[in-house]
């Protein structure tokens, strides 16, 4: 049987050698890192995108036309907001995750918007998150691309199939499932309301290849990539606490 120094030292070993693997795989040819720069990609590159927090209003100008976080007119530097940064690998199925202990959406206007570019830049409509009453966890994101540079982003709404019959969620607006913010661990609830946003591509790259991520997740839409991940993190864990 293995000594523990040992099973310890192959963890290591796996942990250290996965990054290279995954370089030698594919290499990542976009070297833009700002979100609020122009690119375009191909597949398997790195795609940095970024979602703000803030009031539904202050992504309006003039409380008319919607602009990008990056357009300076907006000015959310000034106001509540907070902005998260990204870089999925272009047209694989990702799972953002935001942690929800220490930062509360529903102080921050609780509306997000995601957005890259500049001269071309491209933003989604203000997606409803959290306020007091009620916070929404799971989103499906899809970002089109057209010629390898990004046209759009939206997010996809499922439904409220999955909540009903649950006391502790309601159905907003007919397509969004939403828990009670009081049931949050934020809230000295029971309940992780950490954000899950399930990430697909659609489109073409720069090479006019077909990004087809977009159609794995909608026929994969019957399950919940969060509630995969979860399950997968809590067997490791109790996997690793029995070797340790």
């Amino acid at each position: 049987m293995a000594t523990l120094t040992a099973l310890k030292a192959l963890l290591v070993f796996l942990v250290t050698i996965t990054p290279v693997l995954f370089l030698v795989k594919s290499e990542d040819t976009n070297k833009v890192f700002s979100p609020c720069l122009d690119t375009t990609v191909q597949e398997s590159d790195g795609f940095t995108f970024a979602i703000a927090f803030s009031s539904r209003t202050s992504f309006f100008f003039n409380s008319s036309h919607q602009l990008s976080p990056c357009d300076r007119r907006l000015a959310l530097t000034g106001q509540n907001s907070q902005i998260s940064v990204f870089r999925p690998k272009v047209d694989e199925i990702s799972l953002l995750t935001i942690n929800t202990s220490s930062f509360y959406p529903e102080n921050y206007g609780g509306y997000m918007v995601a957005f890259a570019g500049r001269k071309y830049a491209a933003r989604s409509l203000p997606a409803f998150v959290a306020n007091n009453t009620y916070t929404v966890t799971s989103f499906t994101l899809v970002l089109e691309f057209k010629k390898g540079r990004l046209q759009n982003l939206y997010w996809k709404r499922d439904g409220c199939a999955k909540c009903s019959g649950n006391s502790n969620f309601v159905c907003l607006n007919n397509q969004d499932c939403a828990i009670r913010t009081a049931l949050c661990k934020s809230n000295g609830g029971s309940v992780d309301c950490s954000l899950g946003i399930q990430l697909a591509f659609s489109g073409t790259d720069k090479h006019f290849s077909a990004l087809n991520s977009w159609y794995e997740v909608e026929n994969l839409r019957q399950y919940s990539l969060y509630g995969l991940y979860s399950n997968l993190k809590n067997s490791l864990t109790s996997q690793y606490s029995k070797i340790f």
